[in-house]
């Protein structure tokens, strides 16, 4: 249902890259963050339906848009419903191309020991701002509800664009016909109260939309699930890392 995207021709200039917020890097994980795959189809609206504010739109207090300093205040040594995860609740990332960039230029100072490089390419994109908080992971323990919250990079001011959420509505304990009834239970009281808060779905069953645009915030509800996205805030965040990661190659100084 979910399917990758590629961003074509849009070339916008990346202008005063600010620098992460002070947070100690090694208390939380560096690493290569997976690509958070969003789906890019245009949907249709539910006959006579208006579009919805989807940018007012939150789960559990995070809304499109919000700084990653906002998500952290919030969460972050703060007693609430949702706490950060045991082990790596911040994932810190450098934009792939920034990555290639940062390699060549530390191949070429003559670092090309592994775990030597891989520290000249963080203490780098540190230092120059390119390294930055992509993913925060939030769960409540008592209900098994998690939270993953996906920011873009410093090049758009480190702002969510994605927040998905999942509970265990959709699982069963058992085969019999209690387990079943529990089941449909669960999943009936989760979707009137995803009702109660956002309304109506205007798009089928299942979507609420800012436009038929896809580019624009919607939210997509599923069994034990809500993927509240801004594909238009990561494609351009995509495109200002990409173009300016070329503009600043370090290349040699040829001369002929």
């Amino acid at each position: 249902m979910l399917k990758k995207f590629l961003l074509l021709g849009l070339i916008i200039t990346l202008v005063n890259v600010p620098v992460c917020s002070a947070m100690d890097f090694d208390d939380f994980a560096i690493v290569d963050s997976e690509s958070a795959d969003v789906t890019m189809e245009d949907f249709e609206m539910n006959s006579d339906a208006e579009p919805a504010n989807v940018g007012s739109f939150d789960i559990a207090g995070i809304m499109l848009g919000m700084s990653y300093d906002d998500v952290y205040n919030q969460f972050f040594g703060v007693r609430g419903l949702y706490t950060p995860r045991k082990k790596n609740a911040i994932i810190y990332t450098i934009h792939q191309d920034w990555k290639y960039n940062l390699d060549y230029e530390c191949r070429q100072q003559g670092t090309f020991i592994p775990h030597e490089l891989k520290e000249c390419i963080n203490s780098l994109a540190k230092n120059r701002g390119l390294m930055y908080a992509s993913e925060v992971h939030l769960e409540r323990e008592n209900t098994g509800e998690t939270i993953v919250v996906y920011l873009t990079s410093n090049a758009s001011d480190n702002r969510v664009w994605r927040v998905v959420y999942n509970n265990d509505v959709n699982e069963q304990e058992g085969a019999g016909d209690k387990f079943a009834k529990q089941r449909e239970n669960k999943i009936l009281a989760f979707w009137q109260n995803v009702l109660d808060k956002y309304g109506a779905p205007n798009s089928g069953d299942d979507r609420w939309l800012s436009s038929t645009n896809s580019y624009d915030p919607m939210l997509i509800a599923y069994y034990g699930a809500l993927d509240l996205v801004d594909n238009g805030r990561n494609a351009t965040d995509q495109v200002k890392n990409t173009q300016a990661a070329r503009e600043n190659f370090k290349a040699k100084p040829y001369a002929f």
